[in-house]
């Protein structure tokens, strides 16, 4: 499994766009995923079209257990991300084009 870092990010995208800056593209992905920490802190949803959507799901409190004791611990109600993939990058991932 490989990771897609924000440094491999610039480099691609300094390599599809030669004429800009590295500032400059730059500051576009630190405002792109900042966009996207807004919307889903006032609990709207985030699509990308033909990647896909994100959007804040309620998880309810619950009991748990601590996987190496076996106590029971009251895990609070929190909010979630959760992604919804696009069904033109669904079906280029699954080579059904």
């Amino acid at each position: 499994m490989s990771t897609f870092k924000k440094s491999d990010l610039l480099k691609n995208l300094k390599n599809s766009y030669i004429n800009f800056y590295s500032k400059d593209l730059l500051k576009v992905i630190k405002i792109f995923f900042k966009e996207i920490k807004e919307a889903l802190s006032k609990e709207e949803r985030c699509e990308i079209r033909g990647f896909g959507s994100f959007s804040t799901r309620i998880q309810k409190a619950r009991i748990s257990r601590n996987p190496k004791t076996g106590e029971k611990v009251e895990t609070p109600q929190k909010k979630t991300i959760h992604f919804k993939i696009a069904k033109e990058l669904f079906n280029k991932i699954n080579n059904n084009e």
